[in-house]
């Protein structure tokens, strides 16, 4: 029996690099699975040899572009016709509306869209009207919708965006769960974090904030850098060099350890903020890195002040590498990590919260260890990466029977 044709498409090849890492090469054993993605090419060449799925290239922009959007549509329209897959399943915003139209009109029987966080959440006047109008094509296009997180399902509703029906959560949320194997502290030794430290000038007693993502604006760095710098002056102020831990003992000096590519088109950060990155010897930037783990492995706690996500990788990941977290009080964040279990939940865009945040995890050493002993063992027990694959396939399955389309559970 030939396996059904599965197509997965993203924007751009580091959502299928990062976000899917593992599940296309799960998928490849029940279906052909074919990933369409923007360049470079360069890029998807390293996913297929990675996944062992083919790859196709089509011309797509994250911006709003009408023209390129056009024939971006049209170039996945022929690939359908051409192809003939039972399931089309796209991911992020662009890929949703190009993916999802090209595939309706293609007639392909399933039409699954993941939603993994919304751009229009900051959007205001014209753009957001905008913005709405095509997420609501999207999902009209679509057969089914998949928001990752509770959040996002509560939030599509209240917009009236698509009707219950269509919406679905995959397991306990995530697009991809975690590999809790490969994210493991266990994998590091005193050595290699030692060397890691010294290289980047953080002494071994440093306290470490970490950020991983993209350096933008919506991710909250303004508020993160600006948070860090006033922590910094206001310990300065109270004891010349350090702060004073709940037992008396002086803490270590702080350090912001920033970890992702710097992006200047769609959503600078401000000019002081990047003036202070550069100026700021206890802030250090090492720009996108393939491997964040040993970023993680040296680092004490995640700090996470994002303004919209969908379910945030990064936040299962330092959770899986044994880091409490610092996050905003939005979906998908305000699920994974729980106030006074594995992290502290401050509102988003609130520098003052955010500082207050910082310093109670650094000065207080209770609250550290107690928020420290939970972060592995509460990911390991919810986001454990083949639970979410297994119930993707379910839900490809189901839909695959309700449409009598042959498909075999044993690859």
């Amino acid at each position: 029996m030939p396996k059904p044709k599965l197509i997965r498409i993203t924007t751009v090849p580091l959502s299928l690099q990062v976000l899917l890492k593992g599940q296309l090469a799960f998928m490849a054993e029940y279906f052909q699975v074919l990933a369409v993605s923007a360049g470079p090419r360069e890029a998807l060449e390293m996913v297929s040899e990675r996944e062992g799925v083919p790859t196709h290239l089509i011309s797509m922009t994250r911006a709003i572009t009408p023209i390129a959007d056009l024939k971006a549509l049209w170039e996945l329209y022929r690939l359908l016709k051409m192809e003939k897959p039972a399931i089309v399943h796209s991911h992020t915003p662009k890929a949703g509306i190009v993916g999802m139209l090209a595939a309706k009109i293609a007639r392909v029987p399933i039409r699954l869209h993941t939603v993994a966080g919304l751009p229009l959440m900051e959007a205001t006047g014209k753009k957001r009207w905008l913005l709405d109008k095509v997420e609501k094509l999207t999902y009209s296009s679509a057969t089914k919708v998949y928001p990752n997180s509770q959040g996002l399902y509560d939030f599509i509703l209240q917009e009236k965006f698509t009707n219950p029906q269509k919406l679905k959560i995959i397991g306990n949320g995530s697009s991809n769960g975690i590999d809790t194997n490969y994210f493991n502290p266990a994998l590091f030794t005193k050595i290699q974090k030692e060397k890691l430290r010294k290289e980047l000038c953080i002494n071994q007693d440093d306290f470490v904030f970490v950020f991983v993502g993209r350096l933008v604006g919506d991710k909250g760095i303004n508020e993160l850098v600006k948070a860090f710098k006033n922590l910094c002056n206001k310990r300065r102020q109270k004891t010349g060099i350090g702060s004073v831990t709940s037992s008396g003992v002086e803490k270590q000096n702080a350090k912001l350890l920033l970890v992702g590519p710097l992006e200047t088109e769609l959503d600078p950060l401000s000019s002081e903020t990047l003036k202070e990155i550069q100026a700021n010897t206890n802030i250090i930037s090492v720009g996108f890195q393939q491997d964040v783990r040993s970023y993680f492995a040296i680092s004490n706690v995640l700090a996470f002040p994002s303004y919209r996500e969908g379910f945030p990788n990064v936040v299962m990941q330092a959770g899986a590498m044994g880091l409490p977290s610092i996050v905003s009080d939005i979906n998908g964040c305000n699920e994974i990590v729980r106030e006074g279990a594995n992290g502290l939940i401050v509102p988003p865009k609130d520098v003052e919260a955010l500082q207050k945040a910082m310093q109670q995890i650094l000065e207080d050493e209770k609250l550290y260890s107690h928020l420290q002993s939970n972060a592995r063992p509460l990911i390991v027990s919810r986001y454990q990466r083949e639970e979410i694959w297994q119930a993707l396939l379910n839900e490809y399955q189901d839909l695959l029977e309700e449409r009598n389309i042959s498909f075999s559970n044993q690859p």
